[in-house]
């Protein structure tokens, strides 16, 4: 159960991460910024950790490992102004697959990091990914050359903060719960997008005058409290490199939400192209299983 349990934990994580994309494209649609939506999303976001930490802990706060969490919620800010910067410009299909580059990026950081190759079942997962993410994005026979190159930057700069964040969300800290870790994760995260975006939407009436909120806190839960909570406890357990391939079920929930939400038109291609990456998800835990 438990060889299951913390991959599963890391699949919903990345999954609830999926879902940030259409929400930024609703909240577009609902006439406000995508700078306004993602200083939405930290602020309630933090105010959820709040209420999770005054529920649940009854320790006082520790400051313990604050480098690490200092680090790891600057970076979460950052992959998700990134992202938000990289939608501007791009379209929300390509967006997802160029944040889809953490896969093999977070795994060239964990064979640095562990001086050592990764493991047969890890590579051929990865190529497995790379098979499906293309057709999966609805991307063959799509024009891409008008693209401007600031779309690509930013997706992939993006790419690098979240691989950086699972790097350094895999590093546990002694006598640091859950709910505390994630408080002060999601203030780090808060206090970095309140700097680059939008911080006068809590005074100037636009986040609960003009109904932002509503869209905050679906961004708030999906994009940073759900994630943030789920990694923090299953990706010391899995991994980075492994974390990293399991990440990859962002991708498919993106595209079916965009459906359901947007309209979006998938192609039997694209259906193609998720059972692929559902396969090379699934790859390596199967394997591992068939070892033991």
């Amino acid at each position: 159960m438990k060889m299951w349990l913390y991959p599963l934990l890391v699949v919903l994580a990345a999954s609830s991460y999926g879902l940030v994309s259409t929400i930024i494209k609703l909240a577009i649609q609902g006439g406000f910024s995508v700078s306004e939506a993602i200083t939405s999303q930290f602020f309630i976001g933090f105010c959820i950790a709040v209420c999770i930490f005054l529920l649940t802990n009854r320790e006082k706060i520790s400051f313990k490992g604050i480098k690490i969490l200092i680090l790891a919620g600057v970076l979460t800010g950052l992959t998700n102004i990134f992202y938000g910067r990289s939608l501007i410009y791009l379209p929300a299909s390509l967006a997802v697959v160029l944040l889809f580059q953490f896969t093999w990026i977070g795994m060239l950081i964990s064979c640095i990091a562990k001086r050592q190759l990764p493991s047969r079942i890890e590579f051929i997962s990865l190529i497995v990914l790379f098979a499906g993410t293309i057709p999966a994005a609805g991307l063959i026979d799509v024009d891409l050359s008008q693209i401007p190159i600031q779309g690509w930057l930013w997706g992939l700069t993006a790419a690098l903060c979240f691989s950086l964040f699972l790097f350094v969300n895999s590093k546990p800290i002694k006598s640091m719960n859950t709910s505390n870790r994630l408080l002060l994760v999601s203030f780090f995260a808060f206090m970095t997008t309140a700097t680059f975006q939008s911080p006068e939407i809590i005074w100037n009436g636009t986040l609960f005058g003009e109904g932002l909120w509503v869209y905050g806190l679906a961004l708030g839960l999906f994009g940073m409290i759900i994630p943030v909570y789920l990694f923090t406890i299953a990706v010391p357990k899995v991994g980075l490199g492994m974390s990293s391939i399991l990440s990859a079920f962002e991708l498919p929930i993106a595209v079916l939400v965009s459906v359901i939400l947007l309209s979006e038109i998938v192609t039997p291609l694209q259906i193609v192209g998720i059972v692929i990456i559902i396969m090379g998800i699934i790859l390596p835990t199967v394997l591992k299983k068939d070892k033991l």
